[in-house]
């Protein structure tokens, strides 16, 4: 008896597995961590912040440079204790990482249909990829003079720049993934009946993931160093509390302990950022590719 046809739905989820299933085969298994591995590997970073404070202290205590120059850590720790006694450190960090995920939630409704378009589209792409490839190279703290002009001290300000910071990066992400579509699964996706915005959705995108994750990270890189630009140079009491108006309020008053503070807690939300959110994506597409083992 002849078979009944599967579902189109059917078809889909077997082409994916199968698509994981070849990635698996090509790509050789790594070796289980050990306990001790995985350890050392958890304590390592650590290492790596104590040598740093090591070689910090110890520059201090040879006094290479006067104390105002280069404080030691613990002045810079107690000067972050006053700034959140006082209700500025959290307030600010709070200001600056919401401003921030604002901004690169708007860059990511932008960037995503533009990459798409300039993916698929290569008359479009000839035309604007110069123009985003451009934009990309160009730092954005050349933005924030414009964007005052433009929108006054505002916080429409502090968006225009993460902005043009984060857009281009998700953009050539997303193209660059799109480049890398085997045309097999385009093609198959035809003969399936996906078209148009299911072709999109069910292989576009599954298929770009990979570059289109590498754009998201180095988008929101771009968007938080941009954002720290702009509130370095666009100070106002309209504006609230950031981390970069805390970071120019340490050198208004000659303090390096604040300045090295906002500089260290700058860092350590960017950080945080890609360990919680970017990282634990990574390594969920890595698996599911049969890139990495699961452990």
């Amino acid at each position: 008896m002849p078979t009944k046809p599967q579902p189109l739905e059917a078809r889909k989820e077997a082409i994916v597995s199968l698509s994981a299933g070849l990635d698996a085969l090509e790509t050789t298994a790594a070796p289980q961590k050990s306990r001790r591995n995985r350890v050392l590997r958890a304590l390592a970073p650590l290492a790596a912040v104590a040598f740093v404070l090591a070689v910090w202290q110890g520059a201090v205590l040879l006094q290479l440079q006067p104390v105002w120059v280069l404080p030691s850590p613990a002045m810079v720790w107690q000067s972050l204790v006053d700034q959140a006694a006082q209700g500025i450190l959290f307030e600010s960090a709070f200001n600056s990482l919401r401003k921030g995920v604002q901004g690169f939630a708007i860059s990511l409704l932008i960037a995503t249909p533009l990459g798409i378009a300039l993916g698929l589209n290569s008359a479009l792409r000839a035309i604007a990829r110069p123009l985003i490839t451009g934009l990309q190279q160009l730092p954005s703290v050349a933005w924030v003079p414009a964007a005052i002009i433009w929108f006054g001290l505002s916080d429409a300000t502090i968006f225009a720049v993460v902005l043009l910071g984060a857009v281009p990066s998700i953009t050539n992400g997303l193209i660059s993934g799109i480049d890398q579509i085997p045309p097999l699964y385009l093609r198959a996706g035809k003969v399936l009946g996906a078209r148009g915005f299911s072709s999109i959705r069910h292989i576009v995108i599954p298929a770009a993931w990979p570059g289109y994750l590498a754009g998201l990270e180095q988008g929101w890189a771009f968007a938080w160093r941009s954002l720290m630009a702009a509130e370095l140079i666009a100070i106002s009491p309209a504006l609230g509390p950031g981390l970069g108006q805390m970071l120019d309020t340490g050198r208004q008053l000659g303090d390096m302990s604040l300045v090295l503070g906002s500089i260290i807690v700058i860092m350590i939300v960017g950080v945080l950022i890609e360990r919680l959110v970017f990282s634990p994506i990574r390594q969920r597409t890595l698996r599911n590719r049969g890139l990495v083992v699961a452990r």
